[in-house]
């Protein structure tokens, strides 16, 4: 019994030992991740408060170590000789001889380098601080490189271009980086390609006070769902992108759907230039939405009723501004003429024949002034005539000093209400209304026509660059794309835009031999500027229009 009884001792002995070991660890860990998370605290305190020196080469391995990276990618320079047919060739074989190096002359470390992450620029002139472009190709970025992109990439002031290529963004890093764009100042061109993210958040890159100009949205598995939240950034009854004139959604999944919502972008949008739509699925519905933007097309409800609203709008403006200006006119010309005209008055009762020598004879009034009258007459005659000068002055408008005195406001107040158009060409003062009036227009604003009982205004003339290779339009949705052509040029005297300059149809599903195509390669090779000489032109050219 008594050898059970140690054995039984022994035993929980052990199994007590065992969890005080297990406590003792829990609390160890729970240590090390306070130490880890205070540690990466500090580490982001210290790289948002590190000061960057503009130079990318300085400032990226610094916050890539504050940041606590172990293995902080190179920054590496790439520079763009000027390209010319001799030194096509040669600028080959550099890079042939650059990535396939001859065997044994280099150990396989160094073979494997150019796959190593690497940060490439591109520089303006030798100094370090004039970065142009910086490309991020094929590693993946996670949020601590956000954060050294947050942090290192406002601070270069030539930036235009960021090229990110196959990064592993995800929803919540993309967010970040969006809301560190706007922070470079003359940044105009992202590319985000090869990098899917399942909620599709590519719609923030271009939403209305976005600044870019140029988007590649290529190969991310976009689907109709991400191409609606594109269209909707493109433009609304109620807001549009102003700024975006290139955007490519090449080799995405939109379908006919996805290309409808585009379409739906482009009802309203006036900046957007060059559209790729190429490698997409999109078939003849597709295209038919397309095509229906292009020429004249009908407003729906919620447009018709954001076009009532812009036009009550204009009018109460229109009716302001003579009112504003006759009480401007009735404020700032009574004081001037009243007080001019008292004075006159009050000095010229005691002596009237004197009044009419000094008004006829004007250019003797300097000298004659002091003869004629008496000094406290000379000096009141000169100070009214110091006020007019001074109040002529401080008017706003200089048309009011080339009038006479006395027909100053009548002719004033009515030059101002109808010859305003007239003015607006001429004069330099009123050329800012123009400006004001540019800046707000909105299509739909434009001159509409009823029909069928429905409000139609022109098509988007807009867009001069439309890319519809490698989908599978027939020969059913070529007669649309060409009336639409044909409507755009009717339309074109007058218009804003240039109407649609190149149309590519290439490696699509009809022949090449279709009517309808034919007709629309005529009518693109005459709008084209690039086209020198249509009627010299191979067969294959007239065929396939470039991108």
């Amino acid at each position: 019994m008594t050898s059970t009884v140690s054995w039984k001792r022994v035993i929980r002995k052990v199994k007590m030992g065992k969890k005080v070991e297990k406590v003792l660890k829990e609390r160890v860990e729970k240590g090390g991740g306070a130490a880890s998370s205070s540690a990466e605290e500090e580490a982001a305190r210290s790289a948002e408060e590190y000061v960057c020196t503009g130079i990318l080469e300085t400032d990226f391995p610094e916050l890539c170590a504050l940041v606590g990276m172990k293995e902080i990618p190179a920054v590496t320079s790439r520079p763009r000789p000027p390209v010319t047919p001799t030194t096509e060739k040669s600028m080959l074989e550099e890079r042939q001889s650059l990535s396939t190096p001859p065997p044994g002359s280099a150990p396989a470390g160094e073979r494997f380098a150019y796959f190593r992450p690497r940060l490439q620029v591109e520089l303006e002139s030798e100094d370090p601080r004039t970065v142009r472009e910086v490309q991020v190709k094929g590693w993946k970025v996670d949020e601590r490189m956000v954060r050294v992109f947050s942090k290192s990439l406002p601070s270069l002031s030539s930036l235009q271009s960021f090229h990110l290529w196959n990064v592993g963004l995800t929803d919540s890093l993309l967010n970040s980086l969006q809301a560190a764009l706007p922070l470079c100042l003359k940044l105009r061109m992202l590319v985000l390609d090869g990098t899917p993210i399942p909620q599709q958040s590519y719609y923030r890159l271009i939403a209305e006070d976005s600044a870019l100009t140029h988007v590649s949205l290529r190969n991310n598995k976009i689907d109709a769902e991400g191409a609606k939240l594109i269209g909707q950034a493109l433009s609304t009854p109620k807001s549009t992108n102003k700024n975006l004139t290139s955007l490519n959604l090449a080799y995405n999944h939109l379908s006919d759907q996805g290309a409808d919502h585009i379409a739906q972008g482009l009802r309203l949008n006036r900046t957007l230039l060059c559209l790729s739509l190429a490698h997409n699925g999109i078939g003849d519905e597709g295209a038919l939405k397309l095509a229906e933007v292009l020429g004249p097309f009908a407003l729906t409800h919620e447009e018709t009723v954001e076009r009532r609203w812009l036009l009550l709008g204009r009018d109460s403006e229109r009716q302001k501004s003579p009112a504003t200006r006759r009480a401007d006119s009735k404020g700032e010309r009574p004081l001037s003429h009243h007080s001019s005209t008292s004075l006159e008055r009050s000095k010229d009762k005691p002596s009237r024949a004197t009044s009419k020598k000094k008004d006829t004879p004007k250019k003797d009034e300097k000298p004659g002034a002091a003869n004629q009258g008496t000094g406290s007459e000379a000096a009141a005659g000169k100070g009214g005539a110091s006020g007019k000068k001074e109040e002529n002055k401080l008017g706003k408008k200089p048309s009011d000093t080339k009038v006479p005195r006395s027909k100053g406001a009548r002719s004033g107040g009515k030059e101002k209400r109808p010859p305003v158009i007239e003015l607006e060409g001429k004069g330099s003062v009123v050329q800012q209304k123009p400006v004001e009036q540019l800046e707000t227009v909105s299509p739909l604003l434009d001159s509409a026509e009823h029909r069928d009982g429905k409000l139609f205004i022109p098509g988007n003339s807009t867009l001069a660059s439309l890319n519809l290779m490698g989908n599978s339009l027939t020969a059913r949705s070529l007669p649309s794309l060409l009336s639409s052509l044909l409507s755009q040029g009717d339309a074109r005297l007058g218009k804003v835009g240039t109407g649609l300059l190149r149309l590519n149809l290439a490696r699509n599903s009809f022949p090449l031999d279709c009517d309808s195509f034919t007709k629309i390669q005529e009518t693109l090779s005459v709008r084209d500027p690039l086209t020198k000489n249509p009627a010299s032109r191979s067969p294959e050219g007239e065929q396939v229009q470039p991108a």
